[in-house]
């Protein structure tokens, strides 16, 4: 393989001159798959080719719709950008199940975002506290051209702590700082506090008198957290235990099986990450769709999983007075401003159908997604099993990959409809009909 300098200093069709020359047997067919992705607005095109470095082509994923979702008594239809061929229709049917049963209740609890700048002090501790408690207003001060803006619209910094952490490292400590940044998701903002903030210290600590020049804080980096314990929302439905089935006796049982599920999901880590992925599959594809960071979620929300010491179920449910209850409280760092929101054309039209949100609605839908999925997910494991569904949706994504035609994929999925999906039983009948031809 060849060594390459200055790559992303090339034109566009350079690098893939170069990419499909040095990676593929056949350059000319590499060259046609990633020239065939891309958008034949040259405007937009060059908009997505911008969105990140050394851009050769453009990854598509399917964008899809759940309709019938009744959050807090107002109907959404929720986009979902995901290639898992049974979510959106998992989705969908929680969605349906939901809907005359008084729907989907979302509150968010709290909006904190958490930013820390780390640094080592090898001098007394006393003698840094009574530093931290002289150079705080500055501190807040020297960030002024930067908040003001946000704080006009009723966010900015909220707080500025001196943590010691000494005891799982030596000479260790933060500042840890908290913000509101309303419906911007916020990383650029906070970010660009910190460093400030980290600035300030350091030439504030240069000029304080009870410093010897070996006593001098020593800076390691400034960084926003992903992990926003305090940036919470909470998504749940309820109902009495007979309206979960036509038949009261399967209801009732029902009902019981679903709560022993999450019950084991809240104490056996190997069900829990199956059980959580799940659940991010509901909340990741809408993220997609809305421009945010699936990432940070993701890590964030398994990070709150494992917040007692053993990571355990995002979810809850219970059987109280009759009634079954099912729950969720998680952590979401969303935005609505900035960032993709504004320049992705599905995303804008993302924001649209659901109304324009405030990052606060967003954290509600999401959270319903979310919860949705996982309700979705445990009604069919604890009823007909994951795969008679699972299976039936996956149905079409084997066809394609044996390349089926009309009259076959017909055929096959008349069949199908009586018989148990699998991906050796997809192949035989494949078989089958093509040797009968």
């Amino acid at each position: 393989m060849q060594q390459i300098k200055g790559f992303s200093k090339l034109s566009k069709e350079e690098k893939i001159t170069w990419l499909t020359k040095n990676h593929f047997s056949n350059s000319q067919k590499a060259k046609e798959t990633l020239q065939l992705y891309w958008n034949k607005d040259e405007k937009l095109q060059k908009l997505h080719d911008e969105f990140t470095e050394n851009t050769v082509s453009n990854y598509y994923l399917p964008f899809g719709v759940a309709p019938n979702f009744l959050i807090n008594n107002e109907l959404y239809t929720i986009p979902m950008a995901i290639e898992e061929s049974s979510v959106v229709a998992a989705a969908s049917n929680a969605a349906k199940f939901w809907l005359d049963k008084g729907g989907f209740k979302a509150e968010v609890l709290s909006t904190q975002k958490v930013g820390q700048v780390h640094f080592n002090f090898a001098a007394e501790t006393k003698k840094l506290e009574t530093f931290f408690h002289h150079v705080k207003p500055q501190l807040i001060q020297e960030v002024k051209a930067i908040t003001k803006n946000m704080e006009k619209r009723g966010g900015g910094i909220t707080s500025i702590e001196l943590r010691n952490k000494t005891a799982e490292i030596e000479n260790y400590y933060q500042l840890h700082c908290t913000f509101e940044t309303l419906d911007a998701m916020g990383a650029n903002f906070i970010n660009t506090c910190l460093e400030q903030i980290a600035k300030t210290f350091t030439h504030e600590a240069n000029l304080y008198a009870n410093f010897s020049e070996e006593e001098q804080p020593e800076v390691i980096m400034s960084i926003l957290s992903n992990y926003v314990p305090e940036c919470l929302v909470k998504a749940e439905v309820s109902c009495p235990v007979e309206q979960l089935s036509p038949n009261v006796a399967d209801a009732k049982k029902f009902a019981h099986k679903f709560v022993e599920a999450v019950k084991i999901a809240k104490i056996e880590p190997y069900r829990a990450v199956t059980h959580n992925k799940g659940i991010m599959n509901g909340i990741d594809a809408v993220v997609l769709a809305t421009g945010n960071d699936f990432r940070a979620i993701e890590a964030c929300a398994h990070a709150y999983a494992s917040k007692s010491g053993s990571y355990s179920s995002l979810t809850d449910a219970s059987i109280e007075n009759g009634i079954f209850r099912f729950w969720m409280e998680i952590p979401l760092a969303l935005g609505t401003v900035g960032g993709l929101t504004s320049l992705h054309p599905l995303v804008r039209l993302a924001l649209e159908m659901l109304q324009k949100p405030s990052a606060k609605d967003l954290m509600k839908i999401v959270a319903v997604a979310g919860l949705a999925q996982n309700f979705a997910a445990l009604r069919s494991l604890t009823t007909t099993g994951i795969q008679q569904g699972h299976m039936k949706m996956h149905l079409m994504n084997i066809l394609n990959q044996f390349e089926a035609n009309e009259t076959e994929r017909q055929q096959v999925v008349e069949h199908f409809k009586s018989n148990t999906v699998t991906h050796s039983a997809v192949v035989e009948i494949i078989k089958s009909l093509r040797n009968e031809n």
